[in-house]
């Protein structure tokens, strides 16, 4: 059976169609961008499925993103993408809006216990029994004309995820489906809460072992980082590297032939911005004590991992009674700031990070683990 292929190259196409679509229960969204040396994802082509008909739109052209924002934000149509973080980034680019309900094939896939962080084409030929040509996604889609290769696997991509949903969506359980929308939403918010610069911080590995005085000089490093990476649009590591963050904040040079000796210290970053870090790290290294931040809790010690394990297992057993990737259950990072809310001896807090239907379903057990671990 052939694709219908429907190409969008103005803003009144694009319009009326998005019209259309809000009209259906639910479309498939797909995006190519490319990303190889900027900061933000360059979009190349928007896909969107429904049936047996795929629809390009093409970005190099669109003006008016309003009619695409209004059908992301459209309650009353579900919008299906695959592994959609980084989508997600290009079409909050694109419109400024997120789709809102958002249904990720990926994640159903575990909750239907099908597999875990399936790649596209393995789960298309699984659910589908479908074989698709070895990818175009490594080519480039900015290029004008798009090769019939590219524009027939954009096209396939959008058809065929329409066709999982159909596929996928009567095998869940409406608890299923609604917590599959669940994690969606959190997808979303978690793009929405994007890290405030000043508290980049407190991800920079081993963090930890440096004194508030020298975590004031990585904040400004971290914070400077982000907002040129930004601004330039390149990426984080072209700026700064990440590796030379911690050794900077930890023996603050005051010359450039110091900054030169650091750990992975790129020769470009000193010839663009060398004067100025060492003016940054001046000024960071001399703010009065009450301006530096707290010091970072260590991380967890060795003998917590047994507790965490243990912590593990009631997802596991929970995902088993369900039929859900065990890993789907329960975050690694979530178990650690459990644990790290009393430990050795507690009283535990559930995190902030524990939401929804694992909240409820996990909480008290998580907590009731805990506290059997002081009795073992």
């Amino acid at each position: 059976m052939g694709i219908e292929i429907h190409w969008i190259r103005d803003d009144q196409t694009l319009a009326e169609h998005c019209r259309a679509w809000r009209e259906l229960p639910f479309v498939a969204l797909d995006t190519e961008f490319m990303r190889v040396d900027t900061f933000y994802p360059k979009a190349g082509l928007i896909q969107v499925g429904e049936g047996n008909r795929a629809f390009l739109i093409d970005p190099l052209l669109i003006r008016d993103w309003q009619p695409l924002a209004e059908l992301l934000e459209d309650n009353g149509v579900v919008k299906v993408l695959h592994a959609c973080s980084e989508d997600l980034e290009v079409l909050l680019r694109l419109t400024g809006k997120l789709p809102q309900p958002l249904f990720d094939t990926q994640l159903a896939a575990g909750y239907l216990n099908i597999g875990f962080s399936m790649g596209y084409s393995r789960l298309v030929q699984e659910v589908l029994g479908i074989e698709l040509p070895k990818g175009e996604t490594r080519s480039d889609w900015l290029q004008r004309p798009l090769s019939e290769t590219q524009v027939s696997y954009a096209a396939e991509d959008a058809v065929h995820l329409a066709e999982l949903f159909s596929a996928l969506r009567p095998r869940l359980s409406d608890d299923k489906y609604a917590w599959v929308l669940e994690d969606g939403a959190e997808l979303v918010a978690q793009l929405r809460r994007e890290v405030e610069p000043e508290l980049l911080y407190r991800d920079v590995k081993l963090a930890w072992k440096l004194s508030p005085q020298q975590l004031a000089v990585l904040r400004e490093l971290c914070i400077w980082r982000e907002r040129e990476a930004r601004s330039r649009d390149v990426p984080r590591n072209r700026v700064l590297r990440e590796h030379s963050l911690w050794p900077m904040a930890k023996s603050q040079p005051d010359n450039l032939s110091a900054l030169a000796r650091i750990d992975d210290m790129h020769p470009r970053t000193i010839r663009q911005d060398g004067e100025f870090l060492l003016g940054l790290i001046k000024r960071a290294a001399s703010l009065p004590a009450e301006q530096w931040p707290q010091a970072l809790p260590e991380p967890l010690p060795i003998e917590a991992s047994g507790i965490l394990k243990r912590l593990r297992a009631v997802g596991q057993a929970e995902g088993e009674r369900l039929g859900i990737a065990p890993e789907l259950m329960l975050r690694k990072k979530t178990l650690e700031a459990l644990l790290k809310s009393g430990f050795p001896n507690g009283p535990y807090q559930l995190p902030d990070s524990l939401r929804g239907w694992r909240r409820e379903r996990m909480g008290q057990a998580l907590l009731d683990s805990l506290a059997g671990a002081g009795d073992s």
